[in-house]
């Protein structure tokens, strides 16, 4: 595409490496953030984000989950078409009613739409909020048994570029998870045995959690979205596995144990 394509995060876990992977093809790259003046929460600062662009990756902050999102993803579609940007591809989360709601408003918008939905990242644990408990030797949050099928952000990220760039990927939902299933405990025995770094695992109740990020002075939305997560949305809804990157992509998603090796090489938990 001779013209930029939008990504909206673009410093996110996703977003930056969708980035480095379109210029490596050389695309120019568009991006939208608080930084450049783009704000969820101010739709006056849509439009220029769009000026000019070809095709726009969209993420939302704090996280599709919240009740905004809806409205504002349908608006920010509707905004784009009517400006020529027909090509969108938005990120979305699995098991949560808003995110479900804003994919069927993206759909209705008259774009050539992709959506991607996935839930826990690999590199919330190295990147993420889970990185400070892992150094401090002890993760603790509100949950126990619950399996989660932990997806790379390198596959999300191959996934979203497919479809940004290849209109054989309109009108396909890809749901998208790890190859296993994972309970929080046994994530980080994978990430003990990669770093040899003694980590322990302990639930604790969702008030010690709160009091934990107040303490740590995580911002209100953050913060309420953490919870939500954590006592709505992994409650097991999630619990099983898909088939989104072979679809995607033709080939299997990685593996926890191995990119718990390959972050360790690179010094994630030193």
């Amino acid at each position: 595409m001779e013209n930029p394509i939008l990504i909206i995060g673009g410093k996110g876990k996703t977003g930056s490496r969708v980035a480095d992977r379109l210029r490596a093809r050389g695309q120019k790259i568009h991006f939208a953030s608080r930084s450049t003046g783009f704000d969820w929460t101010d739709r006056s600062t849509w439009a220029a984000a769009l000026d000019g662009v070809s095709a726009a990756y969209i993420t939302y902050y704090p996280d599709l989950a919240v009740k905004t999102a809806p409205d504002d993803v349908e608006a920010f579609a509707k905004l784009a078409v009517s400006l020529g940007v027909k090509r969108l591809v938005l990120l979305s989360g699995r098991g949560e009613p808003a995110a479900q709601e804003s994919e069927k408003r993206l759909i209705a918008s008259g774009a050539d739409w992709t959506i991607v939905r996935a839930s826990w990242f690999n590199q919330n644990f190295d990147e993420g909020q889970f990185q400070p408990m892992i150094l401090e030797g002890e993760m603790a949050l509100p949950v126990s048994h619950v399996r989660e099928p932990f997806i790379d952000a390198n596959d999300i990220a191959d996934v979203v570029v497919a479809a940004l760039t290849d209109p054989r990927h309109i009108g396909e939902l890809y749901e998208v998870t790890g190859p296993q299933l994972l309970t929080f405990a046994e994530t980080i025995a994978e990430i003990s045995k990669a770093s040899g770094r003694k980590v322990v695992f302990q639930t604790i109740p969702t008030e010690d959690f709160v009091k934990g990020l107040t303490a740590a002075k995580v911002p209100g939305d953050v913060a309420e979205l953490l919870v939500e997560l954590f006592t709505v949305v992994l409650d097991g809804r999630n619990e099983y596995l898909t088939d989104g990157i072979e679809r995607a992509l033709g080939r299997p998603p990685k593996d926890f144990a191995d990119y718990a090796r390959d972050a360790a090489a690179r010094g994630a938990w030193k």
